[in-house]
């Protein structure tokens, strides 16, 4: 690890739906960095405990800063970090620098991009954008549409798995 350079934090933030998780893919396929959307810790504290409950906060605050303190201190190239920064709160700047002190401990760079949309492109989104494909893609042999509503996960995966001839998991762990 001595030989490695010192890791990159890259904060990616902006308002919900502005598409932080999305650019923040792009520039993890182009750069080598890992992406930490802010989603990942927040949708496992979901599972136990209900938005905003002090359990909840407990968890999803542990996540990032074990994932963030891991990352700082490896031979990773460094991490994309999504979240919504509010920055009219005082607290938030203190969480950004909490999540930068191990980066920067280590002689690493912090830096941030900031996404902004008008409250009226966020607004339009639905009514600008196809969200289905109205069966254009139906009779592609890699394409498979599905109305789910009815349906459960399992049996949606059945007929994927059927569809595409997937191989079905048996024996051991692939792990």
């Amino acid at each position: 690890m001595a030989d490695a350079a010192p890791p990159l934090l890259l904060f990616v933030v902006g308002p919900p739906a502005v598409g932080k998780m999305s650019v923040g893919q792009a520039i993890a396929e182009r750069t080598g960095l890992r992406l930490f959307h802010n989603h990942i810790a927040i949708e496992l504290a979901l599972r136990y405990f209900d938005y905003g409950t002090p359990a909840f906060h407990r968890i999803d605050g542990a996540i990032r800063r074990l994932v963030i303190g891991e990352v700082a201190a490896s031979d990773l190239p460094g991490l994309v970090f999504t979240f919504v920064w509010a920055f009219d709160l005082p607290g938030e700047q203190e969480y950004v620098d909490e999540c930068a002190k191990p980066f920067r401990e280590r002689g690493g760079r912090v830096l941030f991009v900031e996404l902004e949309a008008s409250r009226r492109d966020l607004l339009e989104t639905d009514a600008r954008y196809q969200l289905n494909s109205g069966g254009k893609f139906d009779g592609r042999p890699d394409y498979l549409r599905i109305n789910n509503t009815l349906l459960t996960p399992g049996e949606v995966a059945e007929r994927v798995i059927e569809r595409f001839a997937l191989p079905r998991f048996t024996g051991a762990d692939p792990a």
